[in-house]
C-alpha cells in the first residue's frame, strides 16, 4: 500500500495528520473568498439558517422611452387642432360683409311681403269693419284674382244648395240650323269625380268657381259690374265651348245659352225645419260665339276666323 509521502499530499514534513497521530495540523492559508452576491446560495453548514423575508422584485414605474420616429420638422410649426385656430362659421356668419347685407335685406323684404299678404287676406275674409270700409278697394286689388277666398272668417256660411250649370247650343249644319237639348255640365263633372280617389282640380272647381265668379260680378238682370263682369263672361264662354268641343254635333256652333238650376238641400229626417226643394232657374241671354271663345287649334276657330276675315 502506497503511503501519503509517495503521493506528495503530506503536510510541511510530508505527513498527514491522522486522527491518531496526535499532531496539530497547521492552519490553512487560503485566500479570502470573493464576496458572494445576493443571488449565490449560502453554503450549507448543517444548520439551516432562518429564511430571509421574501423581497419584492424591483418594479419600475417610469414609462419606457418612446421609440417613435422623429416627427416631421414641418409639423412642429403647425398649431395643434383646437389651439389657436378659429372654427369655421356657418350660416350668414360665414358670408362676407357685403353678402351679409344683401341676405339681410332680402330676408327683410320677404318678411315684409309675408306680413302684408297675411294682413290683406285676413281683412278680406274678416267681417266688415273700419279698415275694410276705408280701404276695401285696395284690399280687393291685392287679393283678386290670385288670392281669392271663398269663405268668411268667424261666420262661415256653408253651401246649402245644389247648383247645376246647363248649356245648349245653336248648330249650323248641312240640314240648316238646330238647337241642341240642355247639357248638364255639372253632372258631367260629378260623374268624373265619383269613384275617383284623386279627382283633378279642374273637375272639382273650374266650372263651380267660374259660375260663382259670374254671379258675383253681375246683377239680377245679368248686367256686368265693371271689368270683372266682362272678364267673368269671357271665362264662362271659354269653359262652355271647351266642353262642347268634346261632343260632335255635326256642324258649327253659332250661339250658346247658359242657365243654372238651384235646389235647396232638404232638411234631415230628424229636423222639423221645412225647406222647399223646388228648383229655381237663372237663364242667361244667347251669346254669339266669337273666335276668342274657341279653344286654340280647333276647326271651329279656323272657320270663325275665316268668316270674320271675309266680312
Amino acid at each position: 500500500m502506497d503511503s501519503y509521502d509517495d503521493r506528495g499530499v503530506g503536510g510541511g514534513h510530508g505527513r498527514v495528520a491522522g486522527p491518531d497521530s496526535g499532531a496539530v495540523p497547521e492552519p490553512r492559508t487560503e485566500p479570502d473568498p470573493e464576496p458572494r452576491t445576493r443571488l449565490d446560495p449560502e453554503p450549507r453548514t448543517g444548520i439551516d439558517p432562518e429564511p430571509e423575508p421574501h423581497a419584492e422584485p424591483d418594479v419600475r414605474t417610469d414609462p419606457e422611452p418612446r421609440t417613435d420616429p422623429d416627427p416631421d420638422p414641418e409639423s412642429q410649426h403647425q398649431p395643434e387642432r383646437g389651439v389657436g385656430r378659429a372654427e369655421p362659421r356657418a350660416g350668414m356668419a360665414g358670408l362676407s360683409f357685403p353678402y351679409q347685407v344683401v341676405a339681410a335685406v332680402a330676408l327683410s323684404v320677404i318678411g315684409l311681403v309675408t306680413c302684408v299678404q297675411l294682413a290683406m287676406v285676413f281683412l278680406h275674409v274678416a267681417p266688415s269693419n273700419t279698415l275694410t270700409k276705408q280701404h276695401g278697394k285696395g284690399i280687393d286689388e291685392w287679393v283678386y284674382p290670385e288670392f281669392e277666398q271663398n269663405w268668411k272668417l268667424f261666420a262661415p256660411n256653408p253651401l246649402q244648395q245644389n247648383i247645376a250649370v246647363y248649356v245648349r247650343a245653336e248648330i249650323a249644319g248641312a240640314d240648316g240650323r238646330r238647337t241642341t237639348p240642355w247639357m248638364n255640365l255639372s253632372g258631367e263633372d260629378g260623374k268624373a269625380i265619383r269613384g275617383n280617389p284623386l279627382p283633378s282640380h279642374v273637375q272639382q272647381n273650374e266650372l263651380r268657381r267660374g259660375w260663382d265668379f259670374y254671379l258675383g260680378s253681375h246683377d239680377s238682370q245679368n248686367r256686368a259690374n265693371g271689368l270683372r263682369g266682362t272678364l267673368s263672361e269671357q271665362y264662362i264662354r271659354r269653359i262652355v265651348m271647351l266642353r262642347l268641343g268634346e261632343h260632335d254635333y255635326g256642324g258649327t256652333v253659332e250661339r250658346i245659352q247658359v242657365r243654372s238650376e238651384v235646389r235647396s238641400v232638404a232638411a234631415p229626417p230628424w229636423s222639423t225645419e221645412k225647406i222647399s226643394t223646388k228648383p229655381s232657374y237663372r237663364v242667361l241671354p244667347w251669346w254669339t260665339v266669337a273666335a276668342a271663345d274657341l279653344p286654340e287649334g280647333s276647326a271651329d276657330q279656323k272657320e270663325t276666323d275665316q268668316k270674320e276675315t271675309d266680312q
